[in-house]
């Protein structure tokens, strides 16, 4: 658990949440995803709350409530019928803590009120809208709505939303372009928008922005991905299950060594794998099955020495799997069914046990294998994919200095 993570922990413990649970479920039956979220509790229970609504704060809290209150056409757990009255600390999943000072360091209740913090909502199976009031809510740190029916889009005043540093809206029915105002949320680290029905490119800026988790999945995100990819300093990201086209961009060899999970699973990418993709040292999951890559595997890829899951599947991938791609430490599951290649190494053999499927390949003496006509013209045969060809493993200590070198203006990576 890195820093971010330990960072959400203490702040739900801060808010006097009820339950607090850090969730890891599989996206597309193979990544990983991090999420945090706390159930629906009552925020009131042992949080402090205003006698009236005197505090200019909580009365805007209070209005803001009050107005998504009312865009909401259907609470089948009655949820919101706790949402009366002035003390919203009161209100089932609205949390409250004392403000803070510039400095991060909380105010007592003899020098300032409490403020609402955060608010989760998740599998609540609310129907309604997001209205722009809740940019009243400018203390709020945390908004989980991960569940339920909203629809429409994301209001432009959540610009105002300045504090917040987790966005959790997924499994909704939220739809239109990406939502920009995200990109002007000066705190946020987390977002999460998978499961919903966004669609249209995606804006350039978002992988500039200090996002350590960025979750876009089952959506109906289009056009090139792009190219500052690498720009991005999360440890997870997952653009599974969308309508991406073009190459995966060439950055991707160049993000932050703090990436542990990529997912570009069931797109329509093309293109070769990126070459610096070894310099991805610490990388544990990735998977770019169901696309239409093509060409030979980098050899830099025996350079993920942390990588555990290798999904190659359903692509159009050729050459031979080789030693320095078979040999790496830590792999439990190499996945390339559905693909060209034409061999694999002995070293491949040693992961019957844990996890190889070569099914449906160009293999000779292969079970499971393509008919040959289908192995008699290799897709992509003129496809110049870069490639470092080498007998052993590469010195990748050596690659990720010569890539510094070679991209002197690339933002460096802190761990």
């Amino acid at each position: 658990m890195d820093k971010g993570w330990i960072r959400t922990f203490l702040i739900l413990l801060h808010l006097n949440a009820a339950k607090a649970a850090i969730g890891v479920g599989g996206i597309g039956g193979v990544g990983v995803g991090v999420g945090v979220g706390v159930g629906i509790g009552n925020g009131g229970a042992n949080s402090p709350g205003p006698s009236g609504s005197s505090v200019p704060k909580l009365d805007g809290a209070y209005k803001a409530l009050q107005a998504w209150k009312s865009a909401i056409t259907d609470d089948p757990l009655k949820i919101l019928d706790s949402w009366v009255g002035s003390n919203v600390c009161s209100y089932k999943g609205v949390f409250c803590a004392n403000p803070e000072d510039a400095n991060g360091i909380a105010v007592s209740t003899a020098t300032g009120p409490v403020v609402v913090a955060g608010i989760d909502l998740n599998h609540a199976n609310l129907q309604g809208t997001l209205v722009k009031e809740l940019s009243l809510l400018a203390d709020i740190t945390l908004l989980h709505l991960n569940s339920n029916r909203f629809t429409g889009t994301v209001p432009d005043t959540f610009k105002d939303l300045t504090s917040l540093e987790e966005l959790d809206l997924s499994n909704n029915q939220l739809s239109g372009p990406f939502p920009t105002v995200i990109l002007n949320m000066p705190s946020l680290i987390y977002l999460d928008l998978r499961f919903n029905y966004f669609s249209g490119a995606l804006p350039e800026q978002l992988f500039n922005k200090k996002l350590d988790a960025i979750f876009l999945n089952n959506n109906q995100f289009g056009g090139e991905i792009p190219q500052n990819l690498g720009n991005s300093p999360a440890s997870v990201i997952n653009l599974a299950n969308n309508k991406f086209s073009g190459n995966i961009p060439a950055s991707f060899g160049f993000m932050s060594s703090k990436l542990k999970e990529i997912l570009f699973l069931n797109n329509q990418l093309t293109g070769c794998i990126p070459e610096g993709v070894g310099i991805l040292t610490e990388m544990q999951v990735l998977d770019v099955s169901f696309n239409s890559l093509m060409g030979h595997l980098p050899d830099t890829i025996s350079c993920l020495q942390d990588i555990e899951v290798l999904n190659l599947a359903h692509n159009k991938l050729s050459g031979e799997l080789s030693d320095v791609i078979c040999s790496l430490r830590s792999l439990v599951n190499l996945t390339v069914a559905y693909n060209f290649f034409s061999g694999f190494s002995q070293e491949c053999s040693r992961l019957f046990n844990v996890g190889f499927d070569f099914s449906d390949n160009c293999i000779p003496g292969r079970d499971m294998q393509r008919p040959p006509p289908e192995c008699s013209i290799i897709p992509g045969g003129s496809l110049n994919c870069l490639r470092i060809p080498t007998p052993k493993p590469l010195i990748c200590s050596a690659l990720a200095a010569a890539s510094a070198s070679e991209h002197p203006n690339h933002r460096s990576s802190s761990p």
